[in-house]
């Protein structure tokens, strides 16, 4: 168990050291930045480190997909009165651009950003990073948001047994 501990500390050092230098004031700004019922920020680091415990055990390349799974959502200027399906198909490019303009990325980054929204963007990703982006994403957005609800859930049936309680009484 002593080793097993030892590969998973190594293993988020390793994370940290490849996302380390991508942590900018810009990228910070995402802490204030409600998405999926969590900030932004925190959404992006959760795609970032399954992304890259995901590419890591396949043996591909985790280090480019780690960084553009970070940068995927790297955006703070979203238009409000747009309409929520093209915000979805929009905000790809919003983050492509926004990170293109901080960071150099290679060919396999701006394809992972600029796709990880399939099918609700019509273009398919080109690499396996790519789709492996594109699902921990999406599953990470499916479980943020439950987790979300269920937070609102729970506190609705307090307030509903509260007003019972004193209703009873």
């Amino acid at each position: 168990m002593v080793l097993l501990n030892n590969w998973v500390i190594g293993m988020k050092d390793e994370f940290n050291d490849i996302i380390k230098p991508y942590l900018i004031d810009e990228f910070n700004e995402l802490k204030n930045i409600n998405h999926h019922g969590i900030t932004r920020y925190n959404h992006s680091l959760r795609v970032a480190y399954y992304t890259y415990l995901v590419t890591k055990a396949l043996h591909i390349n985790y280090e480019e997909a780690t960084i553009a799974a970070l940068l995927h959502d790297f955006f703070t200027d979203e238009v409000a009165d747009e309409m929520s399906l093209f915000k979805l198909r929009r905000h790809p490019k919003y983050a492509l651009n926004n990170a293109s303009k901080y960071f150099y990325l290679t060919d396999l980054q701006k394809d992972i950003i600029s796709t990880h929204m399939f099918p609700v963007t019509f273009t398919p990703p080109k690499y396996l990073e790519s789709w492996i982006v594109d699902i921990i994403d999406d599953i990470s957005a499916i479980y943020e948001k439950g987790y979300s609800l269920r937070k609102e859930i729970s506190a609705a049936t307090t307030f509903i047994f509260i007003l019972l309680m004193n209703y009873i009484r």
